[in-house]
């Protein structure tokens, strides 16, 4: 067997990167594409190597001869690389082909051992290498049978969304046989190259195959194996995070996205909080069936937004302000204040994060679960003179929760010591107390030192749109934050959902009870693990102390790394004694069952 590797293009995609070196010399985590690849097909006693070559062909081959490959590597140069598309490449190694069985592969993948090993151990001789299709995905896909036919090639030009969940992504990886190159593919890739010109793909001529009766080759489905292809600067960004040569790099890589784990392929994100019960199904299609309309126009200024959100919570327009993401309100309302403000700890970083360290009061609950009270709160900052207090309810990350007409008598605390009572409610709705929200009209008007905040993002599992709202009696505060925010400062789709997030006000209220009961079992499912102790949780999140001496790194890591599931690691947020935390987010069942059973097997769980 060989390997055949087309090494030709200039990558311009890469932009820079590609100047003055072929695509394949890219660098992944300090090593070329190229001398993995080689490396990775060298330990496979393969008989020789052949090599297409172009774009800066002789820099390329002088860096090659310094790797030391011991297999046989024969180039086969394409002088017209600028000019023409990998059919041409191919073409040109056509004899090549056909003298032996042969691994072929685009050379600007990266990719694990594990996939050529899927590929080398089928006993099938003629396989094409697929992925189940996910978003990050670009190129040609497949549609193949059960027993693994493949029924059509769908090129990028012919792809249709609304089929997706019926494509593979071809992962150009491919085992030919000698057979299979000499009697289907060669002969058909001179007729495709001489009708159709050199300006074409290769994975067209095996379009053009499968419609045979016996067209040989089958598709090899991947399953959970890394690969990952270079177009870009993005991918390479990712491609970084993905291979990194050690676990904790890869942790710590991945950790410092903050977001974006759809482009991770099967990674499952217990980090990062939505409502897994809410959207329905009927409103994504409505969305969907007006996103052209709101890619494609200008959404409305901040005036008719906050009438929206006026609107969706029962408020007047000139008590609320509408943000980019609570995240972005936030910034500006820590910008506004002045004077002490306490803080409770740990809690959501974003708060304290944004203020003056020097200016800041800090209690920490002194017990096992991190819990307190609204009384906890009055005696502790009573005795200070903070002249502002920022109470997250549920807490983030404990899930502690103070219920609401405790809430309110901290209202009616902080008004008399002349405090402004910052309150934020994102995840309110998760508690079992139905209709704990302070976002009243009255309320607000007659208190007007409360602010309150709330991420629609994290209630609505909709955190790709990015929404929040702040809403207070404050009028003046409310205007002023209007004025410094910018004037779109929400695109067309936050608005749109706005528009029509009422209607689906029974379909939000059943998620909710979906979820209250998810957490439930969710809990007692972690609980029987055995190595976990769960502090009792309002939010759609729980935290859990590690017992048994596993750090929560250790714990974070071997779960990504083992078996692709994302937690979040509070080591940095929660300093007792050296006890060890985690903060889970709370799934649906299917997913919260794969994180059980990972936990069970990690820990030694039967």
């Amino acid at each position: 067997m060989q390997g055949l590797i087309l090494a030709a293009g200039m990558g311009k995609r890469l932009k820079d990167l590609t100047k003055n070196n072929t695509k394949c010399m890219v660098e992944v985590n300090g090593v070329t594409l190229i001398e993995r690849a080689l490396r990775q097909l060298d330990a496979l006693s393969l008989n020789r190597i052949v090599l297409v070559v172009g774009y800066e062909r002789q820099k390329l081959i002088d860096y090659i001869n310094t790797l030391s490959i011991k297999t046989p590597i024969v180039y086969v140069e394409n002088p017209i690389y600028n000019k023409t598309n990998n059919i041409y490449s191919l073409a040109l190694a056509k004899k090549e082909l056909s003298e032996d069985d042969t691994i072929l592969l685009e050379s600007d993948l990266i990719f694990e051992d594990a996939v050529l090993d899927e590929l080398l151990n089928d006993p099938r001789e003629t396989l094409a290498l697929v992925d189940k299709y996910e978003s990050w995905m670009d190129g040609t896909c497949v549609k193949i049978s059960e027993d693994d036919t493949i029924e059509a090639f769908i090129p990028g030009k012919k792809f249709v969304f609304s089929d997706i969940k019926d494509y593979y992504k071809t992962v150009n990886i491919y085992k030919f046989s000698k057979h299979f190159s000499e009697t289907h593919y060669v002969p058909f890739l001179d007729a495709y190259s001489k009708a159709l010109g050199n300006n074409e793909y290769y994975e067209q001529v095996l379009r053009v195959i499968t419609m045979l009766d016996d067209p040989e080759i089958k598709a090899k489905k991947l399953d959970g194996q890394l690969w990952y292809e270079i177009d870009d600067i993005q991918d390479l960004d990712i491609a970084t995070s993905m291979f990194a040569p050690d676990d904790d790099e890869k942790l710590d890589a991945i950790q410092g996205r903050f977001g974006g784990y759809w482009r991770y392929p099967k990674l499952l994100d217990f980090c990062y909080l939505v409502n897994p019960y809410y959207p329905p199904q009927k409103l994504i299609d409505e969305l969907k069936a007006s996103f052209e309309k709101l890619l494609t126009q200008y959404p409305s200024g901040m005036r008719v937004n906050s009438l929206l959100a006026a609107k969706n919570f029962g408020i007047a327009q000139e008590q609320i302000v509408v943000g980019n993401g609570a995240a972005e309100l936030i910034q500006c309302l820590m910008r506004k204040i002045t004077g002490k403000v306490g803080f409770i700890r740990p809690t959501f970083d974003e708060y304290p994060n944004r203020y003056n360290k020097e200016q800041s009061v800090v209690f920490v609950p002194q017990n096992e679960n991190l819990s307190y009270t609204a009384d906890d709160l009055m005696e502790f900052f009573g005795k200070t003179d903070i002249e502002n207090l920022v109470l997250i309810n549920p807490d983030n990350p404990t899930g502690n929760y103070i219920t609401k007409k405790d809430v309110l008598r901290l209202v009616q605390w902080s008004a008399k010591q002349n405090i402004r009572l910052i309150l934020d409610e994102s995840f309110v709705d998760f508690a079992d107390e139905l209709d704990s929200t302070l976002l009243d009209k009255e309320l607000l008007n007659n208190n007007s030192h409360l602010v309150v905040v709330k991420s629609i993002s994290k209630s609505y599992g909709v955190p790709g749109i990015r929404l929040g709202i702040i809403a207070s009696g404050n009028t003046e505060m409310i205007s002023d934050m209007k004025k410094e925010v910018a004037i779109w400062n929400i695109n067309s789709f936050g608005e749109f959902y706005l528009q029509i997030k009422e209607k689906y006000s029974k379909d939000y209220t059943a998620g909710l009870v979906k979820l209250r009961e998810a957490r439930r079992k969710f809990v007692d499912d972690l609980n029987s693990v055995g190595k976990l102790r769960v502090i009792p949780s309002q939010a759609n999140y729980v935290t859990a102390e590690i017992l048994g001496g596993m750090s929560a790194r250790e714990l974070t890591k071997k779960l990504l790394i083992d078996h692709s599931i994302f937690i979040k690691d509070l080591s940095a947020k929660i300093k007792m004694d050296g006890r060890q935390f985690v903060r889970i987010a709370v799934r649906d069942e299917r997913d919260n069952d794969r994180l059980i059973s990972a936990l069970k097997e990690i820990f030694g769980v039967l």
